[in-house]
Formats: structure tokens, C-alpha cells, sequence
């Protein structure tokens, strides 16, 4: 959450390319089971291009990491959709501040069912625009070079990308947020 130096994010119904809509809205603490369930369903592509490694589970230091981000640091947000048993974590995004201050490192997963709906694309402009209110100067993800996909949204919505200069596997993609 980004509170204190950052704006508090308002939750948002939001409806995709397909019809379907979806609520964006901060991460809570009681959504660690919704989120351990919507990493359950990730393919091992899906997981893979994500974590840059084969994962089988998040470990439960990730879990609490990931439904308790650091106030002043970070912003998480969820994409949630109306389920039979409450709700589904359909996506999730992150933003955390670096150490400079002047920079956050993005991270989104999409579900397999939920890709090339605009969710991703909605997500990341949420990201930019937080950044921007909270004053920070850069954005930049680390980025698979196979993961076309990513790498097409982050040159559509302006990023610039540079190889990795200490694995020639990842690529880089910056966006400068000032405006």
C-alpha cells in the first residue's frame, strides 16, 4: 500500500475487451488464501515466465510478503472476479520502491484465462500513474526475452528495453515518469 508518501489506491470496476469485468483494488492480508489459489492455477509457463524460474508453490514467506506489502514502499494491487465461493484473484501487480527512492520494480501475473482482455495493459497504467502521484522518477521490470508478450506491452505503453547486462535471458524495460 502506499500510504504515508503515496496515494492510496481506489478500488475500480473494470470491463475487459471480452465483456467480462473484474474489481481492481489494493491487496489485504485475508486474501493469502485467494492468492495461494490463483498461483495454484498459473500453468508452469505462466509461473515460469513470471518468477524466471520453475516454481511448484510459493513459499509462505512469499505468501505473507505478497498480502502484506510495505507501507511507503510498495503498491499490490489484485484484479478479483465474482466466484461460486466468493471471489477469484484473477491477477495481481506490484510496484516496489528501490532503495534510491527514485525508482520501483514492477512485477504482473495474469491468469491463463485472463490474458490479451486488456487486464495486464490496465494494470500497468494503474502502476504508472501511482508511481507518478507518489513522485518517483523510473519504472523497470525485468522482463524473460522470451516473454514476447510483456515485452510488446512494454514498448506499446512506452518503455524503453535494454538486454540485461549480466544475463543475456532477461531484458530490461524502463519507463521514465516524469511528465
Amino acid at each position: 500500500m502506499m500510504t504515508g508518501g503515496g496515494v492510496p489506491f481506489t478500488p475500480i470496476e473494470v470491463d475487459l475487451v471480452d465483456g467480462r469485468r473484474v474489481r481492481l483494488r489494493e491487496v489485504r492480508a485475508d486474501d493469502l488464501d485467494e492468492v495461494r489459489q490463483a498461483f495454484d492455477r498459473l500453468s508452469a509457463e505462466s509461473r515460469y515466465m513470471r518468477f524466471m524460474s520453475p516454481m511448484r508453490q510459493l513459499s509462505p514467506r512469499m505468501l505473507e510478503e505478497t498480502v502484506h506489502p510495505q507501507q511507503k514502499r510498495d503498491l499490490a494491487l489484485v484484479a478479483e472476479t465474482d466466484a461460486p465461493d466468493g471471489i477469484d484473484i484473477v491477477a495481481g501487480a506490484r510496484c516496489l520502491v528501490q532503495p534510491d527512492g527514485e525508482t520501483c520494480e514492477f512485477a504482473v501475473t495474469v491468469a491463463d484465462g485472463w490474458r490479451r482482455v486488456g487486464l495486464a495493459s490496465r494494470l500497468m497504467r494503474e502502476l504508472v500513474e501511482a508511481g507518478r502521484a507518489r513522485g518517483l522518477k523510473h519504472m523497470e521490470g525485468y522482463v524473460l526475452s522470451t516473454n514476447q508478450g510483456m515485452l510488446d506491452l512494454a514498448s506499446r505503453l512506452g518503455f524503453t528495453a535494454r538486454m540485461d547486462p549480466h544475463d543475456a535471458t532477461v531484458t530490461i524495460v524502463r519507463l521514465s515518469l516524469s511528465t
